[in-house]
């Protein structure tokens, strides 16, 4: 089925950019799925036997095309967005079929029994291992598969629970660091040490890599080998995540305010940490950290990316612009000869600034 699902998407993407190459403007998406409904009936005829056009339409359900065809009409409008705004940008393009990652139903095509922890999905029963209780009402069933062809089921629930309200409490400035730690704290007591997972999985997969480059490519050796290396990676992703929840919790049980600066990962990445810029999952990071937030209480801030920590003296306010340079890790303030440590002054610094914002807004 998610075979099936790929094969649809190459095909609505293709209607996209054959519509958009005959006619110069964007196919409307509600009219390519009365379309898509329309050619799943399509037949044709092979030795005087009547059979469908394209199968693959019918080997998923009718909402999961549909969800297909908005994953486009999404991707385009994100497309056209990032062309006004000048961001470097491209089209969607077509997918290998063994790559397609998941298909999504919403409320057909699937049924839940909790007692045997099985999902019926089309006509098929599927047992599965459930990592926590399903709460509230299920609004979308997204099925997947990993480099591993492992499959997971994700059930998107809506939880009419109450929001827990913001609290009070000791607020606290994070600098992202690379010197050893990824998070230097303003109070110098919640800083928090690199996480390389990669790094202590350095030497198994180097091995891995060179068993895979002995063999010859795509045959079965190579996808045997290659399946070890998708494995270490696995491992390393799946405790760098039960990491970040665990850090996540315990910081927003300790701090009722948390100001983080803006960061461009990308660019990051470019200058030379991009090992450590995939390791520490940053931004994987953030978004758990404010899913998590909402369930403690605790405000996060986030001050803009061209604010100067760096250069601004938390005791006086002067600004040193020669502190820029990357390579100064101590400075001290030509105005008031206060001695800084380049990440402490800039959480501290952090701090402030999200306080402010916290106040005016």
């Amino acid at each position: 089925m998610i075979n099936a699902a790929g094969l649809s998407y190459n095909h609505c993407l293709s209607l996209y950019k054959r519509y958009y190459r005959l006619y110069h403007k964007t196919l409307n998406k509600f009219n390519l799925q009365k379309h898509m409904t329309k050619e799943k009936k399509w037949h044709k005829t092979i030795d005087g036997v009547q059979c469908l056009r394209y199968p693959y339409l019918s080997e998923i359900g009718s909402q999961a095309l549909q969800n297909i065809v908005d994953r486009i009409a999404n991707a385009y409008h994100l497309f056209f967005v990032n062309l006004e705004n000048g961001k470097k940008t491209s089209p969607p393009k077509y997918k290998k079929v063994r790559k397609y990652k998941s298909f999504t139903l919403k409320q057909a095509g699937w049924k839940l029994d909790e007692d045997s922890h099985s999902v019926y999905i089309g006509k098929h029963k599927y047992c599965y291992f459930k990592s926590r209780e399903i709460a509230g009402k299920v609004q979308t069933v997204t099925v997947k598969r990993d480099n591993l062809r492992d499959l997971y089921i994700y059930f998107v629930c809506q939880d009419d629970t109450e929001a827990v309200k913001p609290r009070t409490g000791k607020s606290v400035g994070f600098d992202f660091g690379f010197k050893g730690k990824m998070l230097i704290a303003s109070d110098f007591s919640g800083d928090v040490a690199e996480p390389m997972f990669i790094r202590a999985r350095a030497k198994a997969l180097r091995k891995a890599c060179r068993a895979r480059s002995r063999c010859h490519l795509h045959t079965k050796r190579w996808y045997a080998r290659n399946d070890d290396c998708n494995r270490i990676y696995r491992k390393a992703d799946n405790q760098r995540r039960d990491y970040h929840f665990k850090l996540a919790h315990k910081l927003c049980k300790e701090y009722a305010m948390i100001s983080l600066e803006t960061l461009n990962m990308k660019w990051q990445a470019s200058v030379g940490h991009g090992k450590k810029v995939s390791d520490y999952g940053f931004s994987s990071f953030l978004n758990i950290l404010k899913y998590v937030a909402k369930q403690h209480g605790t405000t996060i801030v986030q001050v803009d990316r061209f604010f100067p920590s760096t250069q601004i003296c938390h005791s006086c306010g002067g600004r040193d612009y020669f502190v820029k340079d990357l390579k100064i890790r101590e400075w001290e303030c030509p105005f008031c000869q206060e001695h800084h440590d380049r990440d402490r002054n800039a959480a501290m610094n952090i701090l402030a600034e999200g306080q402010r914002m916290l106040s005016d807004a």
